[in-house]
């Protein structure tokens, strides 16, 4: 049996408000942010409840810290670069992370305590568009709509009952044992012209449709550069 130390064992990384956040992300990652409990976190790295309120004051302050961490991990744009490069890379990011992370898909907007790195990301993302040319209102508008998209998406490809190339062929033959093709038509059209036809991946919407964003925004963008 290894030492004792307190409420943790002598070969266990001391307590941290990193440690604790990592582990707050590994429960919300296996079980949902509805399984994230002080008394969860307590189990997940051994120790007990009360050793966490010296580096957390509640789970208020652990949404805010596991937020943070997933702003972390997306990449933040260089406003200095192309900004429709930059975009198109941090769109990618982000959806990357939160198939990762499905639980922080509803959190990443709702904290009004934001950390280090969710700021540090907003205002790269929002410098970015601003060198690009895009005015404030345009720019505030560029981001709504670049965020509802990439969020969005995240949450229906977390839904769906499929994933990877020729997986939705499955669901969609099932569905279609169900009803009668002369009921359905466009769907039966859509299915069979589309869906079911072989590497059909419902991930390749999401390149799809961000390009169409970016090409409309570039339309945007007005011809004096921000001062």
């Amino acid at each position: 049996m290894p030492k004792q130390v307190g409420d943790r064992t002598a070969n266990r990384a001391p307590l941290s408000r990193e440690r604790v956040l990592r582990a707050a992300v590994a429960i919300a990652d296996a079980g949902g942010v509805g399984s994230l409990t002080m008394r969860s976190l307590a189990d997940e790295l051994g120790v007990k409840p009360m050793s966490l309120y010296h580096h957390v004051a509640n789970k208020d302050e652990i949404l805010d810290g596991i937020v943070d961490l997933v702003f972390s991990r997306i990449e933040l744009p260089s406003p200095g670069g192309d900004w429709r490069h930059e975009m198109h890379r941090r769109a990618t990011s982000a959806r990357d992370v939160l198939r990762r992370h499905p639980w922080a898909i509803g959190l990443l907007e709702s904290r009004t305590t934001p950390g280090p790195a969710t700021l540090r990301h907003h205002d790269a993302t929002i410098g970015t568009l601003r060198r690009a040319g895009f005015s404030v209102a345009m720019t505030a508008h560029a981001y709504a709509l670049l965020d509802s998209y990439v969020y969005g998406f995240a949450v229906q490809e977390a839904a769906l009952p499929f994933h990877g190339p020729d997986t939705a062929a499955e669901v969609t033959e099932e569905i279609m044992r169900h009803f009668s093709p002369d009921d359905y038509p466009h769907l039966v059209e859509m299915a069979t012209e589309h869906v079911l036809r072989p590497g059909t991946d419902f991930a390749d919407e999401f390149e799809f449709g961000l390009t169409a964003i970016l090409d409309a925004l570039a339309g945007w963008i007005t011809d004096e550069q921000p001062t």
